[in-house]
């Protein structure tokens, strides 16, 4: 509704200044509106005004010089580009494209660790078969197996080392026990080196994986954190991972969340008119696995409603926060104690007031902490400027300095060049007398010489040479 500067602008400078009777042809009633209001200019909408809006816009190469059909359809897209990512105020900071990619790669690096922890366990059982009943986990089981190596070397000088990695004494102790009476074969110094290489590749990958284990948490933080608050960061990221982005699953229906990863269930039961999958990937969640036998339905209908609401929550608000998704997640608890114990839990209605009042508080802190961080900002930008500018100062001043010395050693130059002929003068004297001194000093070169003496001593000089 408010008109652009560019645009009052160009109006102001098109139209003539005498315009109470002007009446401009606008195709947009809402541009029309707006030209009315700012510059009190009378706009004309309507089916005449649009053919000739839409026959300018055919043949507008045509009508303006140098513009080519190909250049107007460029600068269209990039408006039309410009336009839409105005509209869309596009946030780097919540993208949900790297939750679907990171759980994706977590899952991958799930099923890798595994498949090579196993192909360690079998390569070193040969050497050590007894370590695998003693260490089952498999990240573990590689540590040590890269601690130990030969376990003939092994000794109680090393049992330090095994207690750190195996986080026991007893399973150390029982290690160096195994390791003295085992029925395992003797390994050769180069499969040893292959083994250590493979396990610390494999312990490299463990170590990743934690680090992306954080990663994704901190963006389901920013991305969703009132359904990473309700149903934990791993599960809701698959859940945004299934439904291709967190607007498509802001969009589902809670019966749709409820059964989201089980469609090939679905369907079969659909095909068979058996009974249809209760849960899909929210199965995952700690409240259905702590929920009774007969519950487990109720508890994942009411868990996908409340999934539902905060998945919306995060895809629609401005500033998102966990509050909703811990108030949500209490309510959850509740019901399960519902469940349990009959008591009654609270309203949905009372439990989102105080989440409103508390989200509100939560907002406003938030936008103050902004607020400073702009204000710390824009003081270091001011200081920037300012250094560059004193620099900029401090460097034209050097410029006019060295100019300065520039102009005295020209006014140097020039003062000598004006005391060379005078000296001339001073030796050409003794010639006009007719009286020659016997010097030791190099006469001055020809060329110079005619330069300096002046037409009179020429004049002399010839009449000499005809006495002579």
């Amino acid at each position: 509704g408010v008109l652009h500067e560019d645009l009052r602008l160009l109006l102001d400078t098109a139209l003539p200044p005498k315009r109470k009777k002007v009446v401009l042809g606008v195709g947009d009633a809402k541009m029309g509106a707006a030209v009315l209001e700012e510059l009190g200019v009378q706009c004309q909408t309507g089916g005449v005004v649009a053919e000739l809006m839409r026959g300018i816009r055919l043949h507008f190469p045509a009508l303006v010089r140098g513009l080519t059909a190909q250049s107007a359809a460029k600068a269209q897209l990039g408006l039309g580009h410009s336009y839409s990512r105005a509209k869309v105020k596009f946030n780097v900071h919540r993208v949900d494209n790297m939750i679907i990619q990171s759980i994706s790669l977590l899952d991958q690096l799930d099923k890798d660790i595994n498949t090579f922890s196993m192909r360690v366990r079998e390569w070193y059982g040969y050497h050590f078969p007894e370590l695998i009943k003693i260490v089952p986990e498999n990240s573990m089981y590689c540590r040590v197996a890269k601690f130990i190596g030969n376990r003939r070397e092994l000794s109680e000088e090393s049992l330090e080392g095994l207690e750190e990695i195996v986080m026991d004494s007893a399973k150390a102790q029982a290690i160096l026990e195994a390791s003295r009476s085992s029925m395992g074969m003797d390994i050769s110094p180069l499969d040893l080196i292959n083994i250590e290489s493979f396990s610390r590749r494999v312990i490299s990958l463990s170590e990743y994986r934690k680090g992306l284990q954080e990663y994704l948490r901190s963006k389901m933080s920013q991305v969703a954190p009132s359904l990473s608050a309700l149903i934990g960061e791993v599960v809701g990221a698959r859940l945004i991972s299934h439904a291709g982005s967190l607007t498509n699953l802001a969009k589902y229906p809670a019966s749709t969340v409820q059964i989201l990863g089980a469609e090939k269930a679905l369907f079969r039961a659909l095909k068979t008119r058996g009974n249809t999958p209760k849960y899909g990937l929210i199965f995952h969640s700690t409240f259905i696995g702590r929920a009774a036998a007969k519950n487990k339905g109720r508890i994942s209908r009411y868990l996908a409603n409340k999934c539902t609401i905060a998945s919306r929550i995060d895809c629609f608000s401005e500033v998102p926060t966990s509050v909703f998704g811990d108030k949500l997640r209490e309510q959850v608890e509740e019901r399960l104690a519902f469940y349990e114990t009959g008591e009654p839990p609270r309203k949905n209605l009372e439990v989102m007031k105080e989440a409103v009042v508390e989200a509100n508080e939560v907002v406003a802190e938030v936008k103050r902490r902004q607020e400073k961080k702009e204000k710390k900002r824009k003081k270091r930008e001011k200081r920037r400027l300012e250094a560059l500018a004193a620099a900029a100062e401090e460097g034209a001043e050097n410029s006019v300095m060295e100019t300065e010395e520039n102009d005295v050693g020209a006014k140097k130059k020039k003062k000598k060049k004006k005391q060379q002929p005078e000296e001339v003068e001073a030796e050409a004297e003794p010639e006009e007398n007719g009286v020659e001194e016997e010097e030791e000093e190099q006469p001055l070169p020809k060329k110079k010489r005619k330069l300096v003496v002046e037409p009179e001593q020429e004049e002399e000089e010839e009449k000499k040479k005809k006495k002579k």
